[in-house]
Parts: C-alpha cells; structure tokens; sequence
C-alpha cells in the first residue's frame, strides 16, 4: 500500500528552550532522524510546522513537503488536521518529529494491516500513541468537529471512525524495547537518546 507520512514538526519545545528537532542524535538532526526511518515507506513526506519556521536543509529533498499549520495553537490535532487536508493518500502515518527511534518493521505492520480501518493505534492498557498511527482521510471531519468543540484531545477520535488497536504483543514482536514511542522533551531524554544511538540497543 503507498501512503504518505506526516511529521508534526510545530511543537515550541518549551522544555528545553529551544527548537528541539534540529537538536543532533548521531551525525544527524532529530527531524532528519525521522524522516530517514520513514523515507522507503512513504510516497510524499509533509512537515507541519508553524508559519515562522523553515527547514532549509530540507528543501532539495525529493519527498518533502513543508506546509504551516491551519489551526495554530491547537496543538498535534491541528498538525494532524492540516496534514491530512495537505495529503493525496487516503491513508497517511502520522509520527513526531522527536522519535528518532522509530522502527521499519513495525510501522510497516500498521500499514499493512490499516486496510478497513481509519484510525489504526498502538494501545496499552489505558495508553495510547496517537502520534505513530496510521489516519485515513475519513478523520479529516471527525477532527475538525473535535476542535471545534474546543477540544484537542486526538484519543476522542476512537468515538467517530473505524479503529484498530496494535496490541502489546504485537508492538513486542517488532519492537520489544519499545523504543519507537521514546520521545524527547527534556535534556536528560537527549542524552538519554544520543547514548541509545551510539549503542547496540538502536533499532532498525
């Protein structure tokens, strides 16, 4: 199935005080990071942002599409929104751009398995992963009714479409460390992450 990814790359990172994706784990850029993790899975990659930010290292990339988000200041659910909207694929992965641990294997198994459903999600317990999951353009409605509500809560959306939860299992046969849901909002998840790199617990 081709699909395309969209990376929500608008947070303030307010945490570390400063832009956090262009932050290096290894010799590359935490965006970059992700972006090469999903590269062979995606036909087009688009990077919500906010208005004021460009990747100018980005720009010559042959599958990136860098658009502003439409609803600012309603957090990852506009992000997922204006990605959506901006997207020829019906169905479309949705990640952050501060996972650099994300594994190929695993969201190639959400993809395969995405057929039928519009909101397929990583769920454990009463955890949930909105921001590795795959999103059908039939969640373009469904989220737009959600902010208009005044709510920015993306979970809401298992009450509106078709979902298909990834069990623990089936998370753990791909990705038993669980590393793809690691992300950075501190600087001690940072060097936690540039240790993890340079080691042999990084995932493929």
């Amino acid at each position: 199935m081709e699909i395309n990814s969209i990376i929500l790359a608008g947070g303030k990172s307010l945490r570390l005080g400063h832009d956090k994706v262009l932050e290096k784990v290894g010799n590359t850029s935490l965006l970059e990071q992700v972006i090469s993790r999903i590269d062979t899975l995606s036909k087009e990659i688009i990077i919500v942002t906010a208005k004021e930010r460009i990747f100018t290292e980005l720009v010559l990339h042959p599958k990136v599409k860098i658009v502003p988000d439409i609803f600012p200041g309603q957090g990852s659910l506009g992000g997922i929104y204006t990605g959506l909207v901006e997207s020829n694929s019906f169905y479309n992965l949705v990640v952050a751009a501060d996972m650099p641990f994300l594994s190929r294997p695993l969201l190639s198994y959400m993809i395969d398995v995405s057929d039928g459903y519009d909101f397929v999600v990583p769920k454990f317990k009463d955890w949930f992963e909105p921001l590795h999951a795959i999103y059908s353009r039939n969640c373009i409605g469904p989220i737009e009714s959600i902010i208009n509500q005044g709510r920015r809560v993306i979970i809401d959306l298992i009450h509106y479409v078709n979902v298909r939860y990834i069990e623990p299992e089936e998370m753990d046969r791909f990705d038993p460390q669980r590393l793809s849901f690691f992300n950075i909002n501190t600087r001690d998840d940072l060097e936690r992450a540039r240790q993890i790199a340079g080691g042999a617990s990084n995932p493929c």
